[in-house]
């Protein structure tokens, strides 16, 4: 069973942190990029963050640069999202997803280049 399992969401206030992370089981995960999205309450899911299959390069959305960063652990499988200096506007469901391709790096903002995604975490942020 193809399971990623996102943890991590919660409530917190304005310039406080958090720690996302995405469990995978039932896939392959070391040799695939992974990537976070969120979904704002009314908005279209958007881009956070990708990062490669070897941890070697990373990108970010313009809005989270130097202030979240993406990591993975392949030995648990496991991809994580440091959020410091949260916003009111980082409030969204955020959600984890694999690239369909395997040692792909292009095409990370996309949506449509990942096929398994969890089922989304909740952060909210109070100002």
């Amino acid at each position: 069973q193809v399971q990623l399992v996102e943890s991590g969401g919660g409530l917190v206030q304005a310039g406080g942190s958090l720690r996302l992370s995405c469990a995978a089981s039932g896939l392959t995960f070391s040799v695939y990029a992974m990537g976070w999205f969120r979904q704002a309450p009314g908005k279209a899911r958007e881009f956070v963050a990708t990062i490669a299959w070897n941890a070697v390069s990373t990108l970010y959305t313009d809005s989270v640069k130097g202030r979240f960063t993406i990591s993975r652990d392949n030995a648990k499988n496991t991809v994580y999202l440091q959020m410091n200096s949260l916003k009111p506007e980082d409030t969204a469901v955020y959600y984890c997803a694999r690239r369909s391709t395997p040692m792909t790096w292009t095409g990370g903002l996309k949506e449509g280049n990942y096929d398994y995604w969890g089922q989304g975490t909740q952060v909210t942020v109070s100002s």
